[in-house]
Parts: C-alpha cells; structure tokens; sequence
C-alpha cells in the first residue's frame, strides 16, 4: 500500500516537473521571439535612417521653426489685407498687380499651415510653397525692375520684397534650409528633391 501511494506520489512529482519544463520552454519561445521582433526593428531603423518622418527628430514648427511660422503668418495677414482691400476698392488700376499680391497671400497661407503642421505630406506642401515663393518672388521681382510701367502698383513681391525689407525674398530661402534640417533631423538622409526618407503623414 505504502510502495502504491509513494509510486503515486513519483508520478505527480513527474508531472509537476513536466509542467514547469512546458512553462519554461513557451517562456523561452516567447523571449526568443521578442528578441527577433527587436532586432528586426533596429535593422529597420538603420536601413531608413531613423526615425524616417519629418519632425520625428525636430518638428518643422517647433524651435526656431515657431519664429519661421510667425513671421509666414504676420505675412499672410498682412499680404491678404492689403489684396483684400486693393481689390475691392480699386482693382482696375492694377489688376496684374493686385492678382500677385492675392496669390502671394495664399501662398504664405500655405507654408504657414503646412509648416505648423508638420508630418510628410505637410512637410511636401511646405517645400512646394517655399518653392513657388522663392520662384515668385525672383520673377516678380525681376520684372518689376526691368518694366516697373507693368505694374503701376506694388505687389509683395516688387522689387524682390523691397517694400518689405526684402524680407520675402529671405523667407522662403530661410524656410527651405529650415524644412532640409529639420528633414536630416527627424528622418536620416534626405532622399531625392529634399524628401525624408521612411512613413509618416
């Protein structure tokens, strides 16, 4: 009877011990697999460069970018006020000049958004904004000078910004090295045109 009980008592040590090794052995499972699931995102990370979004690193309206930002919206304000007003109280005297002026407002309505925003694809429609400023900015300019009869008033961008101390001709250059920083910054190496390399919106 005693040899029964301790034969008894031999197989639930047995299958006690079974039962650890089945816990230890899915622990071990499941450790091996975290381990994997870490090494594959390290390797992702190296591969994109990091974090792979703009503004992952440093935002494009964080920093320096807030006074960037600001200064795009004071422009935006002041840019759209003056066309409000010129063309609703006189836009025949100079419709080409008054139209400029009311583009230039909403491009400056744009890199200002898109700049405080941040993410990919507002970090795309900043650089096209600063992009088509810059362009408009240069050829407005530069016909304003060269005809100043074709425009017998002064848009933003007469005179390459002359009119406000050539501000906006600085501000989209100042605003296209800030957006390359802070792509470096927050998605590794810059990818063709000046596109952070990985996901993000």
């Amino acid at each position: 009877m005693a040899d029964g009980q301790a034969h008894d008592g031999a197989r639930a040590d047995d299958g006690a011990r079974a039962d650890d090794a089945a816990v230890t052995g899915d622990a071990a499972v499941a450790d091996g697999r975290a381990r994997a699931d870490d090494g594959a995102r390290a390797g992702a990370e190296i591969r994109t460069g990091g974090a792979g979004r703009p503004g992952a690193g440093s935002s494009t309206g964080g920093g320096p970018g807030r006074l960037l930002v600001a200064v795009y919206a004071v422009f935006a304000l002041a840019a759209g006020a003056r066309a409000g007003v010129q063309i609703a109280t006189r836009f025949s005297d100079a419709p080409v000049a008054y139209a400029l002026s009311a583009f230039a407002a909403a491009v400056y309505v744009l890199a200002t958004v898109a700049l405080a925003r941040g993410g990919r694809t507002s970090f795309k429609v900043a650089v096209a904004a600063c992009s088509v400023e810059l362009a408009g900015v240069l050829v407005v300019g530069a016909l304003s000078v060269a005809d100043s009869a074709a425009f017998p008033d002064e848009t933003v961008w007469s005179g390459f910004g002359r009119g406000y101390g050539f501000v906006p001709l600085v501000l989209p250059v100042a605003g296209l090295l800030w957006l390359r920083r802070t792509a470096r910054q927050g998605g590794g190496p810059v990818a063709g045109g000046g596109r952070p390399v990985g996901g993000g919106e």
